[in-house]
């Protein structure tokens, strides 16, 4: 198992994935995401399982993209060559989007440094729990490109524009406990893998349907106005209403009983 780029391992009900290539700070290769992909395919396979957590092996979380993979070997080509569009398009677009659209909730436990796309991954998962000593870094502005992977997009949602720009532009670290503060993570912790787990696994007890129709309702919330959010958000809770969750939730309620959500 050690020399996969990604580790898989069942907890019950919560999945725990790993990123590992300590040696690279978990930087992604096209493997990395491929093998990233298989891991969330084989949560979302398993009934059983009902959220997941991802965190980095080694000191880092993710370094973004490992820039060995792109070839600057000199040549007429070379532009075409190292362009960073193609890797952005098949790889890190579609694992934003995987996170974005998981059958269940999804926390990053980020256990050391963020960087570039490593940042987005940790923003595209639902929430993120850090490591006092973890830090953010949109290296992008070091290396002459821009934000990728969700990320101009994830950091104006979470910080708004002055610190977005600010965080891009200058390529500035933002410590874990500033990125609490401003919005960016949803706490800090020092296990934040334990923290994850432990959240996880409370997620995982209930109502699943439920939480992931939240995440596509506050996504979404931002492209519409009011008063087409309130429809969509009352065509969501009639969809709820016809659950096992909803019934279960409500009569546990009037039975004054702990629930028994399946996640159905």
């Amino acid at each position: 198992m050690t020399d996969r780029t990604v580790l898989f391992e069942a907890r019950a009900n919560v999945a725990l994935i790993t990123l590992n290539r300590p040696a690279s700070l978990n930087a992604f290769t096209r493997t990395m995401h491929h093998d990233l992909w298989a891991a969330l395919d084989r949560a979302e396979a398993d009934p059983a399982i009902r959220a997941c957590v991802i965190t980095g092996a080694g000191r880092g979380f993710c370094a973004g993209a490992d820039l060995a993979d792109f070839d600057f070997t000199p040549g007429p080509d070379m532009v075409q060559r190292a362009d960073p569009g193609p890797v952005i398009d098949q790889a890190f677009n579609p694992t934003t989007r995987r996170l974005q659209s998981l059958r269940m909730p999804c926390i990053a436990a980020v256990n050391g440094v963020a960087a570039g796309a490593g940042a987005s991954l940790a923003m595209a998962c639902d929430i993120a729990i850090a490591a006092p000593t973890a830090s953010f870094i949109q290296a992008f502005s070091k290396i002459g490109l821009v934000p990728d992977a969700g990320g101009s997009w994830l950091l104006v949602e979470r910080l708004g524009l002055a610190r977005a720009l600010a965080l891009a532009m200058t390529g500035d670290k933002l410590p874990a406990p500033q990125a609490k503060e401003w919005g960016m993570i949803w706490d800090v912790a020092e296990d934040p893998l334990a923290s994850a787990l432990a959240l996880a696994e409370r997620l995982a007890t209930m109502p699943t349907t439920a939480l992931v129709a939240t995440r596509a309702l506050l996504q979404g919330a931002s492209t519409r106005s009011l008063s087409a959010h309130l429809d969509v958000e009352r065509d969501t809770q009639s969809a709820m209403g016809a659950t096992h969750d909803y019934i279960e939730g409500v009569t546990a309620f009037l039975e004054k009983r702990a629930a028994r959500f399946t996640g159905k």
